[in-house]
């Protein structure tokens, strides 16, 4: 048995207008969204969801984005999680993982047919816990990390720029950290019609304590502060509002969210068992396409003729520019990527 106890804030920071972030606590179980303000509760069969999503865009098209992600993730799990006969980690991951790439297909579809938001797009950091072990899909820079014994570890990887360069060799993550391109990413939902979901996962123990949260949170709040945080502050209502208010005390540049969760029970090994805790990446995910597709909401009339044809926007800034300037970056940085990479094949 494993059981769970969860709380989750977002907040708009110092400097933004509106909030772009959304965060989602369910139990796939019960098929309840209302999780997050209650005591422990067990994991039932079905496994339970936590999901942060950081919307981009500019006006409300962020907003609607994010938001958009967190339904059509929890729906689509919903229709055809709920109704599959095999729940093996396996197929829970597989789940996972479509319904990411469906919620990509129709915020790109409706980003399409509306041109007052196009180019909308989100980050989505989505947790899937099913009995002793968590599976981890991201999509962008949101992230996860997990706290055992007051050590913090993350175990997400951003879909970045810094984070490519920093895989290459290119730079470090302290240089990466204070760059001006931090805020460059690779993939988000929407923008593209197909997008590349990054599957892992961690084994559980009694104590861990799960932290997901925007970059409006993790830009701010080093790693090894969150480890000390969800050490002197147990109580979860106390280290959301601790976090949150550390990363306004820090400027507060962009929106905050975090969503906190620990785990207990007597199905998961003590504290201080073996097992590492890591970027676990999940093996052989491949399986037939099958599902329950989800509906997508009706479309308007089309929209009158673009003046140019409409390109590829990832990477993307989000920094809430218009579709044509996100475009414009887009294709700059592609080439710079594309000679990068040139340049570390022929070293």
């Amino acid at each position: 048995m494993t059981r769970i106890t969860v709380r989750a804030r977002t907040d708009l920071g110092r400097t933004r207008d509106h909030n772009e972030d959304t965060f989602l606590v369910a139990d796939l179980t019960a098929g309840s969204t209302d999780l997050a303000d209650k005591g422990p509760h067990e994991v039932g069969p079905r496994g339970s969801l936590f999901l942060v999503a950081d919307g981009m865009g500019g006006a409300a098209a962020g907003e609607l984005a994010s938001s958009m992600a967190a339904d059509l993730i929890f729906r689509h799990l919903s229709e055809s999680w709920s109704n599959e006969p095999d729940v093996s980690p396996e197929r829970f991951t597989w789940h996972l993982r479509k319904a990411v790439e469906r919620a990509n297909e129709h915020i790109h579809s409706y980003s399409s047919e509306h041109p007052d938001v196009r180019g909308m797009g989100t980050t989505a950091t989505v947790v899937g816990v099913l009995g002793t072990s968590l599976y981890l899909a991201q999509v962008g820079d949101s992230r996860g990390y997990l706290v055992r014994q007051g050590v913090a570890t993350q175990l997400t990887k951003d879909q970045s720029l810094m984070q490519r360069l920093v895989d290459a060799g290119e730079l470090t993550e302290e240089e990466a950290a204070q760059s001006e391109r931090r805020n460059i990413i690779l993939q988000a939902l929407g923008p593209d019609s197909k997008v590349r979901v990054d599957l892992t996962y961690q084994e559980l123990h009694r104590g861990d304590t799960l932290v997901i949260c925007s970059d409006g949170l993790s830009g701010q709040v080093k790693r090894e502060e969150i480890g000390q945080l969800v050490v002197t502050h147990p109580d979860l209502d106390t280290l959301c509002d601790h976090l949150i208010t550390l990363a306004n005390e820090r400027g507060g540049p962009d929106n905050i969210t975090a969503v906190v969760a620990r785990f207990d029970g007597d199905g998961l090994p003590p504290p201080g068992g073996d097992g590492e805790v890591g970027y676990n990446v999940v093996p052989g995910v491949e399986t037939p396409n099958e599902g329950v597709p989800v509906p997508v909401p009706p479309p308007l009339p089309p929209p009158p003729p673009l003046e140019e044809p409409p390109e590829e926007i990832l990477p993307v800034v989000r920094e809430g520019l218009p579709p044509t300037t996100m475009a414009a970056i887009g294709t700059g940085l592609f080439l710079i990527i594309a000679l990068l990479l040139f340049m570390l094949l022929r070293r």
